[in-house]
């Protein structure tokens, strides 16, 4: 369960809402209306007030570090910081299951970073985030450089993992997406975040 109450930093206002493990959410709004603010926030990535805890245990009672393995941030683009593909995975034997599911032949975890393309980047970034075993993935715009066959395979992965107890939480443009990934979508409009009606 990941709880969170009275979530409020710059111009988003206080939100207040209850995810059950296995439970996915999508959030749509337009650009700069608070949306990634949100995530940063619930990953502790900015400062904010409110409080936000998982399983019953505040994020403030561990380390910034291990609640971020467990509440994890996947921004729409990806920081990448060392020269090969693989050096930026701790568990690059869990990603290689991942790997062809995901659309990749071959060896990409040799690959040079500056070999990916933008639609690469975010699929890897997704796939090195799953493999520290998050309990809860936040992801800001995870399919949105990918064609209609990658986007399917992105969402299949996800959709397992959801099954597996895994709460996402989706920023997407893609009204489409938002319907075939959940049953709860919300609304960001200057800050302030609503339920769409059914």
């Amino acid at each position: 369960m990941l709880n969170i109450d009275q979530l409020s930093r710059a111009i988003l206002q206080p939100i207040s809402l209850r995810f059950p493990d296995g439970c996915c959410i999508v959030v749509r709004g337009a650009s700069g209306s608070g949306k990634s603010l949100m995530l940063r926030a619930i990953a502790d990535l900015d400062p904010s007030t409110g409080q936000v805890s998982l399983d019953g245990i505040d994020r403030n009672e561990m380390p910034a570090h291990e609640w971020r393995r467990r509440v994890t941030y996947v921004a729409a683009d990806s920081g990448w910081w060392l020269e090969r593909v693989g050096e930026h995975f701790e568990a690059p034997d869990i990603a290689a299951g991942y790997l062809v599911r995901l659309g990749f032949h071959g060896d990409v975890m040799a690959w040079p970073v500056t070999r990916l393309s933008t639609g690469e980047r975010q699929r890897l970034a997704l796939l090195r985030a799953m493999v520290q075993n998050p309990r809860v993935l936040l992801l800001d715009e995870p399919t949105s450089a990918l064609d209609p066959e990658a986007t399917a395979k992105v969402e299949s992965v996800l959709h397992e993992k959801i099954a597996a107890g895994v709460i996402v939480i989706m920023v997407t443009h893609d009204a489409a997406q938002a319907k075939r990934m959940s049953k709860r979508r919300y609304q960001m409009k200057d800050g302030a975040l609503s339920e769409e009606s059914a």
